[in-house]
C-alpha cells in the first residue's frame, strides 16, 4: 500500500513537472523582428484604452526613435533629433526624461549656436531677430538641468522652431512642466515632440525658417510594468485652456506628420496606444 501511494506521487510530480514547461513554452515574450533593439512584450499582454500591461526585461534597452522622413539624424549625448533642411528646425526630437533627470539647476543661459553635426547646417538664430518669434526651444533646457553640457546642448539652433512668445511662455510651457511632472511620477517618460511640418508654412529670415501652426508632444512610459501613452497637437497662439483638452491619438499625429512615433513596439501594442485619445489613466493635477 506505501509502495502504491509512493507510485502515485511521483507519477504525480511528473506530470506537474510536464504541465509548467508545456506552459513556459506558450509564453515567450514579443520582439518585433527589425534592425536595432526592441522592447519585450509578453503574449498575455493586457491593453486597456491608454496604456497596456507590459512585462519589460531590465536588460533590453528600448529603441524609442521615431522614423525619419528626411534621412537626416542627429545624436547628441541625450537627444536625437531629425533635421528638415527645407524647413530649417527638425522634424523631430526624442530623448528620455529619466525621474533622477528632473532637478533644478539654474546654469547660465548660453548663446544659441548653430548645430555642426547638421551635414547641410543648420538655421543661423539671426533668422529670428526682428520676426517677432521665440526662438522655442524643442527639448526643453529645464529637461536637461542636469548636466551642464546636456543643458548647453539644447541651445544649438537644431533645437528650436519659431513660437509665438505667449504659446512659448504659456500653455507650452505648462505642457513641459507636467512632462517633469510626470516624469517623476511614472519614473521617466520617452518623449518625441516638435512642429508639424507642411509646404504651407509661412517662413522668417533669410533662411526661410517654417513657422508651424501646431506643435506635439507624444509621451510614452512603460514604468511598473505598464506602458501607456499620449499626445498634445497644441496651435502655436496663446490659450488658457486645460492641457487635457488638447489630446489627441498619436494615429492622428501620424497622418499629419507621416512619421512613425515609437515604431520598436509590438505592433498589436502600439496600434492599441495609438489609436485612442483616452487621457483618465494620466494626472493631471
Amino acid at each position: 500500500m506505501i509502495r502504491q501511494s509512493y507510485s502515485f506521487l511521483i507519477l504525480f510530480f511528473v506530470s506537474f513537472l510536464f504541465s509548467c514547461n508545456k506552459n513556459q513554452g506558450t509564453d515567450k515574450p514579443i520582439i518585433k523582428q527589425e534592425e536595432g533593439t526592441r522592447v519585450l512584450v509578453n503574449e498575455d499582454v493586457q491593453t486597456s484604452n491608454s496604456h497596456a500591461r507590459n512585462d519589460t526585461s531590465k536588460n533590453v534597452v528600448f529603441d524609442y526613435l521615431p522614423t525619419s522622413t528626411t534621412n537626416q539624424i542627429v545624436k547628441n549625448a541625450y537627444y536625437t533629433l531629425s533635421y528638415s533642411e527645407s524647413h530649417e528646425q527638425s522634424e523631430w526630437v526624442a530623448y528620455e526624461l529619466k525621474k533622477d533627470y528632473v532637478r533644478n539647476n539654474h546654469f547660465r543661459r548660453p548663446f544659441f549656436n548653430e548645430d555642426t553635426k547638421v551635414t547641410t547646417g543648420s538655421a543661423d538664430w539671426k533668422n529670428y531677430k526682428n520676426s517677432g518669434y521665440d526662438k522655442g526651444h524643442l527639448v526643453p533646457a529645464g529637461d536637461m538641468s542636469f548636466d551642464l553640457n546636456a543643458y548647453n546642448d539644447t541651445f544649438l539652433t537644431s533645437n528650436i522652431s519659431p513660437q509665438v512668445h505667449d504659446f512659448n511662455n504659456g500653455i507650452w510651457n505648462r505642457l513641459e512642466q507636467k512632462v517633469r511632472y510626470w516624469a517623476v511620477k511614472y519614473n521617466g517618460l520617452y518623449v518625441v515632440t516638435a512642429g508639424v511640418l507642411d509646404k504651407s508654412l509661412k517662413t522668417i529670415g533669410k533662411e526661410k525658417v517654417s513657422v508651424p501652426k501646431y506643435f506635439y508632444k507624444v509621451l510614452l512610459t512603460t514604468s511598473e510594468n505598464d506602458i501607456k501613452m499620449i499626445s498634445f497637437l497644441v496651435p502655436n497662439e496663446a490659450s488658457t485652456r486645460p492641457l487635457y483638452e488638447f489630446v489627441v491619438a498619436v494615429d492622428h499625429l501620424e497622418k499629419l506628420t507621416g512619421i512613425d512615433f515609437f515604431p520598436a513596439l509590438d505592433d498589436t501594442i502600439e496600434n492599441k496606444l495609438e489609436s485612442t485619445d483616452d487621457y483618465k489613466s494620466w494626472s493631471f493635477k
